[in-house]
């Protein structure tokens, strides 16, 4: 019994102050910083994405991203170090570094004052804080953030669908021809 109790309770203290201590730099919300660790998926600052970003867990970006980010359901975290040239659509979006690109928050956007941002924002709730740079329009709308996801969502099949239509194209003229044999195997 007394050894249940000395393991949880005195032993748990110096392991979280590790762990903090790794992930401080990164998540600037001290209310995130331990579950950051298990549930965030982290880009770290020598990686360098060229493409589109997808994904169903929280993302923490402290590299360079350029192409489209969707994490639909989830929430992404520009960190101090972290430079993005992408429209993102998050469910909130946390920017302490560099964007350039749209951005579309399904809940919310907040932009701290570290923050550069040149483009567009729209979300229903946008914060900037005070000495963030920023060069774009806002628009608090919740629908035309929910419809930009939607269009974001519909343009990705419509892409991977493109090659497969000519493919089609070539076996469509080739009815044509049996079509012609038929007539003359007919007179």
């Amino acid at each position: 019994m007394f050894e249940i109790g000395k393991k949880g309770t005195p032993e748990a203290g110096p392991r979280p102050e590790s762990s903090p201590a790794r992930m401080d730099p990164s998540p600037p919300r001290s209310t995130s910083s331990a579950p950051a660790s298990r549930d965030a998926a982290v880009i770290g600052a020598s990686i360098h994405i060229d493409g589109d970003v997808r994904g169903e867990e929280d993302l923490l970006i402290e590299g360079e991203v350029g192409g489209t980010v969707q994490l639909k359901n989830n929430s992404l975290t520009i960190g101090p170090n972290g430079k993005v040239r992408a429209d993102v659509y998050a469910h909130s979006i946390y920017v302490d570094g560099f964007v350039e690109g749209d951005l579309f928050g399904a809940e919310r956007v907040h932009i701290r004052k570290s923050a550069q941002v040149k483009g567009n924002v729209t979300s229903p709730r946008v914060s900037v804080e005070d000495g963030a740079k920023f060069k774009g329009a806002i628009e608090m709308d919740p629908q035309a953030a929910q419809s930009a996801g939607n269009r974001a969502q519909a343009q990705r099949p419509a892409a991977q669908q493109a090659p497969a239509k000519p493919v089609a194209q070539p076996q469509a003229s080739m009815p044509q021809q049996p079509a012609v044999a038929k007539t003359g195997a007919a007179s």
